[in-house]
């Protein structure tokens, strides 16, 4: 049941979670891009990804399950912390002279965990504090918050990693980390989901069973993250690779990387804004289609552009695309999946999420020491364009993305 505050409640909610984000996102970017300048090796790309998502995999199932039978602001609320304890140690670590790889990669690895568990918990979490018929607009403005963030974290990383040290980013992270948590639990109150309220009768493994049989018996969520596996495969170039690429093409200057993130993120808020205001075809699998099609020419051009310039040009179009696809995707599994499975559905496309991409980084990173990331950017590229129309022509999901009509009361 929705808080008749829910736009206090979801104000105060998107606060929390994108102060929380902004430092996340300093380290996230600190931590590529040291390894990025320190190594130029896809190898060691590869394994700080591998080290970032493959927790999440493990743990995704399980993290479902909590978020069906926990109240999910406490759930947001440890992983935060969660997270924020690992940051500080290793922040402490750094300053003690101990700044070895391995130590980022264990930090990756942690890091997942904590992500784990909040995924599945927020998208469970919204539809408890927004109306159905507002699921677009706030997912979306959402989506134009957290790529405002994404802008301003990859300039202020950039800056202090050239004017400081990597330690004073991990501090940033803890700070926000605890800003968030005392938003949530001092101002944030939101009773928990019906069944977090239940005596739970049923085990961990039954519930988890439960979450499987609910998706292989539902079409749409079957068909749905089927698509999902194979376009986060032939997504990983375009999402870990230019970095790498533009280091080796255009030169390894910071600012060159800070530029690509930077405009990508721009393209972000632009698409979670058009998203807000426009919503989308009435059909929101035509909409995701549309930015299939996007995304793989977009791809298939980061491949062939010779010019820096013309690059970010292209990022800005990347970036459009994603929310254009990310916010009727999310709101189309809100709005069809019963609200006591939805942790658990959330859970099981975090875990398609965390393993697909690593599983195409260790094809595509060991490539790019071998053959150039331009051919990898035009093939996958090429792929993505014409996913696309499978998309398109799946009967059950067209039935699926169809408006939902009201149920009579």
């Amino acid at each position: 049941m929705v808080n008749m505050n829910w736009k206090k409640n979801i104000i105060l909610f998107l606060v929390s979670q994108n102060v929380s984000l902004f430092g996340s996102s300093l380290v996230q970017y600190a931590i590529m891009w040291y390894i990025t300048l320190e190594t130029q090796s896809g190898v060691m790309m590869t394994i700080a990804i591998v080290c970032g998502f493959l927790p999440t995999f493990f743990l995704s199932p399980f993290a479902g399950v909590w978020a069906d039978r926990y109240n999910r602001k406490a759930l947001i609320i440890l992983s935060d912390s969660f997270i924020a304890i690992a940051t500080l140690v290793l922040a402490i670590l750094f300053l003690m002279g101990y700044q070895m790889l391995w130590l980022l990669f264990v930090m990756s690895a942690l890091r997942a965990l904590g992500t784990a568990i909040q995924m599945p918990a927020i998208g469970a979490f919204l539809p408890q504090l927004v109306p159905e018929d507002k699921l677009t607009k706030v997912n979306a403005t959402n989506s134009s918050i957290q790529s405002l963030v994404m802008l301003v974290s990859p300039m202020l990383s950039g800056a202090l990693l050239t004017l400081s040290t990597i330690e004073t980013i991990f501090f940033i992270d803890v700070i926000t980390a605890i800003l968030a948590v005392l938003t949530l639990l001092l101002f944030l109150h939101v009773p928990a989901h019906a069944k977090a309220l239940e005596k739970q009768t049923t085990s961990y493994f039954a519930d988890m069973s439960k979450g499987f049989a609910y998706i292989k018996n539902h079409a749409y969520v079957k068909s749905f993250f089927f698509f999902c596996a194979i376009f986060m495969v032939l997504v990983a170039p375009a999402a870990f690779l230019t970095p790498l690429q533009v280091t080796r093409s255009f030169g390894n200057d910071v600012w060159r990387l800070t530029a690509i993130e930077i405009t990508f993120s721009v393209g972000m808020m632009v698409g979670g804004i058009l998203m807000a205001s426009w919503g989308g075809f009435i059909n929101k699998v035509h909409t995701m289609t549309l930015s299939c099609l996007a995304i793989g020419a977009c791809t298939f051009a980061l491949g062939v552009i010779p010019n820096f310039g013309i690059y970010l040009a292209i990022m800005v179009l990347v970036g459009i695309s994603m929310p254009i696809f990310n916010v009727p995707s999310t709101v189309l599994l809100q709005e069809k999946v019963e609200g006591d499975y939805l942790g658990r559905v959330f859970g099981v496309l975090g875990m398609i999420s965390s393993v697909m991409m690593p599983m195409g980084m260790l094809v595509f990173g060991p490539l790019a020491d071998i053959i150039k990331i331009e051919w990898l950017l035009m093939g996958t590229g090429l792929l993505l364009f014409i996913q696309g129309f499978f998309l398109l022509g799946n009967k059950v999901l067209l039935e699926a993305g169809k408006p939902i009509l009201k149920p009579e009361q």
